[in-house]
């Protein structure tokens, strides 16, 4: 069976996202549950959360990232009606 895995990142506190949160199985069930109900987008890359898993809580996105999570962020901007300007 596969284990469910999550990652939460939080955006605009420092210079890149960082990581606010992560877990696999129940935590991860919780963190997209959390997620929901506070109307956040949830994206599925596996790749990227192969990457991401990696890093420590508070821990900024490394460079490498910037471009994957950009598009994510961009996706999620656009679903909400906001330009990455208006922020």
């Amino acid at each position: 069976m596969r284990r469910k895995q999550a990652i939460a990142l939080e955006y605009g506190r420092r210079d890149a996202p960082i990581v606010v949160a992560k877990g696999s199985d129940e935590i991860a069930e919780k963190i997209l549950e959390e997620a929901r109900r506070h109307g956040i987008f949830v994206a599925e890359d596996p790749q990227l959360l192969a990457t991401l898993s990696r890093l420590e809580l508070d821990e900024q996105i490394p460079v490498e990232c910037y471009a994957a999570v950009a598009v994510v962020l961009a996706w999620a901007f656009r679903l909400r009606g906001i330009s990455p300007e208006r922020r």
